[in-house]
């Protein structure tokens, strides 16, 4: 959990729980800011995946991530008046802790390569070609 004077914390969550939050800043951040359709949004992992949700001082949702069983980490979403504030590197950094936790020897991002500096910050390391995820610039990258 980040420390209150950020002005933000971070608390795991999981899908059934938190699902209308969650979606409502994805939904802000990929379907309304990039344009990505929501039939591609929403997939089978989401159920089954550890959630994290930042929530600002009033509890209300600004930003969000996601922690698949197989190590991958994603659908990582801040709300633009939150960007910038260090919101998206307490959730990844959140995720990466309970990943170790449970056992993950390595996790792996698809990073929009707007977006590719902020995960190498974070310690992964860009592999393989660039590719197009929903219409948006992508690369795999992963952090052992």
């Amino acid at each position: 959990m980040a420390p209150a004077s950020t002005g933000f914390r971070v608390e795991l969550t999981d899908w059934a729980t938190s699902e209308a939050e969650l979606f409502a800043v994805r939904r802000t951040v990929f379907i309304e800011e990039q344009g990505v359709p929501e039939a591609l949004e929403l997939d089978e992992h989401d159920p089954r995946s550890l959630h994290a949700v930042a929530r600002d001082g009033q509890g209300t949702a600004i930003g969000t991530g996601r922690l698949v069983d197989d190590g991958h980490v994603g659908r990582l979403a801040v709300l633009a008046s939150w960007r910038g504030r260090g919101v998206g590197r307490a959730i990844v950094l959140r995720l990466l802790e309970e990943a170790e936790w449970r056992g993950m020897t390595e996790t792996v991002a698809d990073a929009q390569m707007v977006a590719l500096g902020f995960w190498q910050k974070l310690g992964f390391t860009p592999e393989g070609p660039e590719f197009l995820d929903a219409g948006i610039p992508h690369r795999k990258t992963r952090r052992r």
